[in-house]
């Protein structure tokens, strides 16, 4: 890919709107945007005019005149993309657009490829891979919480970590290798104390960023929270009013939810994703065994699961569900809240009552009960301040970092078994240059992260997943 040839797209999303902005890049942009832009009141080049400041004028296409714009110049390095770039306002006509790009292709450009801009702005050091990441996620981010995650990741938080500890291990390494050119004469360079003190601390930081993975991917992507129990619980109807809108289909037919039914809901500025799977009973139907089957892999994916008991149904029906859902968590963290549904419908209180106690000697100490009723809406608002007190995200309010991205989480994983072979060969007494290469490899995959060690096949995978405009 070339890095520095005039390059444009639309930066703005697709279709009408009152303003489109449209970028261009390369070494001759102004050179470009001298033959298409005509500055109002003034006769100067744009590389003349001040820099990053709007500039009013009109874009010409020959001798008419296709829309009165706003231009903004960015002289190399102090652009996004580290080269000299331009920012095109003009009205959001789609045909405008159109035409826009079209001028500039006519005039030296090509369209950006997706990522293209952020691309070139790795490649000149504007900033690193994991930030350039985090320029993705938060275009992406849909909450107040993935959005201050990605925030912190675009900003280098978690790279000049990874950076550090990185430049530490290299001089070390550095004096290691020092060592063996002078093996003769048996000298020592590295202090292996320090040494050893150097990958414990790594160690503590790689296993913190690692545990923290699992509550930063739900950060980025919803917390999962499967809705489970039996046929004709109110499953479908508890996801109805929670969404406030009618997405899963509710009937009186017992098995109407065959398949995994999933939607997005912001509390508060924490995202849960919430999955209706099909209710839970003996079935021979195939199609229905298969729903079932789902519903516990959705409950084994989950990190929290509603289970939902209908108040009208005997005891023994209700306990028995919960305890078939109880087995398949045991020994796991997730949480698991007991919905005890249609109390609307139940005649005494005597007999919800009677119900509660019941669930009660089922459940673990840890689970929550709470009475809802679906259909009528309550204490929908008391489940949802459970479902937030459900989740620890303080870490989140503490700006401590946190690892949302799998690919980092695999680099991570893959430089912590490095170092814990480079460990157990010091402990042993193996020769540096033995240990010396799980070092390396440690030094390799935190490099992976940020991009001081990659490929244009991970570049490309990376990138190809961005806006183009971006």
């Amino acid at each position: 890919m070339n890095d520095t040839d005039n390059i444009c797209a639309i930066s703005t999303p697709q279709g009408n709107g009152a303003i489109a902005v449209i970028r261009v890049d390369g070494n001759e942009v102004f050179s470009l945007m001298d033959g298409i832009f005509e500055p109002a009141g003034i006769n100067k080049a744009i590389k003349e005019q001040a820099p990053r400041k709007m500039h009013f004028g009109k874009i010409m296409d020959g001798d008419q005149v296709l829309d009165e714009v706003l231009v903004v110049p960015f002289h190399a390095p102090h652009s996004y993309t580290g080269n000299n770039m331009v920012e095109i306002s003009c009205h959001g006509s789609r045909y405008i657009q159109q035409k826009m790009l079209q001028l500039l292709i006519n005039h030296g450009a090509r369209t950006a490829d997706p990522g293209e801009f952020t691309m070139r702005a790795f490649h000149n050091g504007k900033m690193d891979l994991a930030q350039a990441e985090g320029v993705a996620d938060l275009i992406a981010s849909t909450s107040s919480a993935s959005h201050k995650l990605a925030m912190q990741q675009m900003r280098g938080g978690f790279s000049s970590e990874i950076k550090n500890l990185r430049e530490k291990l290299l001089h070390f390494i550095s004096l290691i290798e020092l060592e063996l050119d002078f093996s003769d004469e048996d000298v020592e360079f590295a202090d292996r104390t320090q040494l050893k003190e150097l990958l414990e601390e790594i160690d503590r930081l790689i296993s913190k960023l690692l545990n923290s993975f699992e509550l930063g991917n739900a950060i980025k992507n919803g917390f999962p929270v499967a809705i489970t129990g039996n046929t004709n619980v109110g499953k479908s109807t508890l996801l109805n009013r929670l969404l406030n809108e009618e997405k899963a289909i509710v009937t009186d037919i017992a098995g109407t939810t065959r398949d995994v039914i999933e939607d997005v809901i912001n509390i508060q500025g924490i995202e849960f994703r919430f999955i209706d799977t099909a209710g839970i009973r003996d079935t021979r139907e195939k199609i229905e065994s298969i729903g079932i089957e789902r519903t516990f892999s959705q409950i084994d994916k989950a990190q929290i699961v509603l289970l939902l008991v209908d108040a009208t149904q005997p005891t023994e029906t209700v306990t028995h569900t919960i305890q078939k859902v109880e087995d398949r968590m045991k020994g796991t963290q997730k949480k698991l809240l007991v919905l005890l549904n249609k109390v609307d419908q139940v005649s005494t209180e005597d007999e919800v009552v009677e119900t509660e106690k019941a669930i009660q000697k089922v459940i673990h100490t840890e689970d929550e009960l709470l009475r809802i009723s679906a259909k009528q809406g309550t204490n929908i608002d008391k489940l949802t301040s459970t479902l937030l007190n459900s989740v620890n995200y303080s870490p989140l309010d503490q700006n401590e970092i946190m690892v949302t991205n799998v690919r980092h989480y695999e680099a991570l994983k893959h430089a912590y078994d490095a170092l814990q072979r480079a460990r157990e060969g010091m402990e042993s007494g193996l020769s540096s240059d033995l240990f010396v290469m799980d070092v390396r490899q440690v030094i390799h995959y935190l490099g992976e992260i940020t991009g001081q060690i990659t490929t244009d096949e991970v570049l490309g995978n990376i990138f190809k997943h961005f806006c183009i405009g971006k």
